[in-house]
């Protein structure tokens, strides 16, 4: 699968809460980075993030653009969902990194606090 297919799939995966498929995407000493929060380190990390620490949940990703440039596929978006037992709906703008194949750093940048 090539890098824009994998990212795709990711998002199809998160919506989905099949966080064990998800975390086969990333590297196993992936580095995610969220503004204003430390950065979440390896898989088993990014695994618990997605089970019991992420502030996101019952939602969708809308991708309006995905672009590859090289090693590097960023994405731009809306996601609607809840988040602390509210109703939200929010823009991003992802990148994710890609060595050998597999999603090796990914930053991500909202215009909310905490996600």
């Amino acid at each position: 699968m090539n890098p824009e297919s994998k990212v795709r799939r990711y998002y199809d995966l998160v919506d989905a809460g099949e966080y064990e498929k998800l975390v086969a995407l990333f590297a196993s000493d992936v580095v995610y980075e969220r503004p204003g929060q430390e950065a979440i380190r390896g898989r088993e990390a990014l695994r618990a993030f997605y089970e019991d620490g992420r502030p996101l949940s019952d939602g969708s990703h809308d991708l309006h653009s995905v672009v590859r440039d090289g090693d590097t596929v960023a994405v731009r978006g809306t996601f609607e969902g809840e988040q602390g037992g509210e109703t939200v709906s929010f823009g991003f703008a992802d990148f994710h990194e890609f060595v050998d194949g597999e999603i090796a750093r990914r930053y991500t940048f909202t215009d909310r606090d905490e996600v």
